[in-house]
Order: C-alpha cells, then sequence, then structure tokens
C-alpha cells in the first residue's frame, strides 16, 4: 500500500498538470445585446427567469449569440426566445409557461 501512494500522487499531479485550462476556467457572466434588451430586460448568467403567472421558472445558464436565454430544466438544457421575454415589475419574465418550455 505504501509503495502505491507515491504513484498515485505523481499521477494525479500529471493529470492534473496537463488538463487544459478550459476545464478550470470560470464561466463568466455575458450579455447580449438583443431584442429584450430593447424591452428593457437585461439578461445574463444567473438572471432568475420567471413564468406568465409568476413563479419562478429557473436560473438563466447562458445567453447564447441570438440572445435567447438557456436553462437548465429536467436534466436538459432548454432556450427560451427572446421574443418572448419582456420586462414585468422588473423582473425578466416570458409569456412561456414551465411546461411548453420543456417540451
Amino acid at each position: 500500500m505504501n509503495k502505491f501512494v507515491p504513484v498515485a500522487l505523481f499521477a494525479t499531479f500529471a493529470v492534473l498538470g496537463l488538463a487544459p485550462n478550459a476545464v478550470f476556467a470560470k464561466e463568466t457572466s455575458q450579455t447580449v445585446r438583443s431584442a429584450t434588451q430593447e424591452a428593457g430586460v437585461e439578461l445574463s448568467t444567473g438572471t432568475m427567469l420567471y413564468g406568465p403567472d409568476g413563479r419562478r421558472i429557473g436560473a438563466i445558464y447562458r445567453v447564447n449569440a441570438q440572445g435567447n436565454a438557456q436553462l437548465i430544466l429536467n436534466s436538459k438544457l432548454v432556450t427560451v426566445p427572446a421574443s418572448t421575454i419582456s420586462n414585468v415589475g422588473g423582473k425578466a419574465t416570458t409569456s412561456l409557461t414551465k411546461s411548453q418550455i420543456t417540451k
């Protein structure tokens, strides 16, 4: 057992030293200018998205190049079109229900 520990440590450090920086890169909050910003909604990573009934749908995982919000719901990446998102009471609100988004 004592002979295995140095080999395991060496292998661990070797793998971590050779791993690409993308693995350890911190995701930054990126805001994309789109139709939603013209409507007064600024979408960025971590912003909570609400449904038409005022209930939380989920946090925005990222905003794609077209300005659409992407969320992870039920272990799936789903896209909410920017054209359905507006500013209601200072909150990013979509006209789609959670069940419509997850279909």
